[in-house]
């Protein structure tokens, strides 16, 4: 596993933080066959490891990145939509505890990838949980599906919209397709998510670019970070991730002197399997809110009462 590391832009004259950054790690994450539950774990707990060996205290897994687990099963049940559902839900258990474990060993939080969940109406959802260090876990579901969820899959989308209380700060998770809808994100925002999380899975570049697109714009309306974490790979056996493109990247608001110009803090190498490193300095971001070359979340207000009503459409 390889991965690289931004630091942080200071202005002149910035004052020294109050608070220390926090250091975050955003997979590229290849999914492939396990064999076991032994080969699995000892992968996940691999992965974590290096990230945390590198002094990140949140990490990033992308969505249906636990999928592999479905090749724990026969093929009859792995390469069945529908069948293996059911399957996962029986190692869902284990995979929280799993999670739990090495959250509590390595002191970090961990965005688990994401599984389709059962609810208590017996639909299935696109769940992402974070992990706590001492076991507290928290989720959100996707809240907008792709036409593959909805149409083939028959997976229900998310009810509630949520910002998760952490001891690192509030977080917003929006799943793939959600990043790229403006006021899911925003809701997040105005309910003090500085940082959004956003776990993809695409299988075409163009797909990727998408959620990279609408990422990069959430992170300029709303001055916050967003993170991107997708899988990479090929798995053959999936009809889900048969196969995944991407790279991995931490965004912020483009503002010379404050951020990079480009507005991206890190990015991986497209498709190869690493850990992308970041340092978030939210005491920098509240700061380019107020003395930023351009101040959007200040603005934002504006352009909600121009838009209020109607366009008017004129005639040339």
């Amino acid at each position: 596993m390889l991965h690289r590391t931004a630091g942080r832009a200071q202005p002149p004259g910035c004052p020294v933080p109050t608070a220390p950054p926090l250091r975050i790690a955003a997979a590229q994450y290849p999914v492939a066959p396990v064999g076991s539950w032994a080969a699995y774990r000892d992968k996940l707990a691999a992965w974590v490891a290096e990230a945390a060996g590198a002094g990140a205290t949140l990490l990033v897994f992308p969505e249906y990145g636990a999928l592999e687990l479905a090749s724990l099963f026969p093929a009859e049940i792995h390469g069945d939509l529908a069948r293996q559902l059911p399957a996962l839900q029986e190692l869902l258990p284990d995979f929280l505890n799993l999670h739990r474990h090495l959250a509590d060993s390595h002191g970090v939080h961990i965005l688990a990838a994401t599984l389709p969940v059962r609810g208590a109406d017996g639909r299935y959802r696109n769940r992402a949980h974070l992990v706590a260090p001492g076991g507290g876990i928290a989720w959100q579901d996707k809240l907008v599906l792709t036409r593959f969820e909805r149409e083939l899959w028959d997976l229900a989308p998310g009810e509630e919209l949520r910002v998760i209380e952490t001891a690192i700060g509030r977080i917003g998770i929006s799943i793939c397709y959600d990043i790229e809808f403006p006021l899911i994100a925003r809701r997040q925002a105005e309910a003090g998510a500085d940082l959004i999380l956003a776990p993809s899975s695409t299988g075409l570049l163009a797909g990727w670019r998408r959620v990279r697109i609408g990422a990069r714009a959430r992170a300029l309306e709303n001055q916050c970070y967003v993170v991107q974490a997708p899988t990479v790979g090929t798995a053959p056996w999936s009809p889900v991730v048969d196969t995944s493109r991407g790279a991995a990247a931490v965004y912020c608001t483009p503002d010379p002197g404050f951020f990079p110009e480009d507005g991206i803090l890190a990015e991986g190498e497209l498709d190869r399997p690493q850990w992308v490193h970041a340092e978030l300095d939210f005491d920098l971001l509240r700061r380019v809110r107020s003395d930023g070359k351009v101040v959007t979340v200040q603005d934002w207000p504006r352009q909600e009462r121009q838009a209020a009503a109607p366009a008017v459409v004129v005639r040339t």
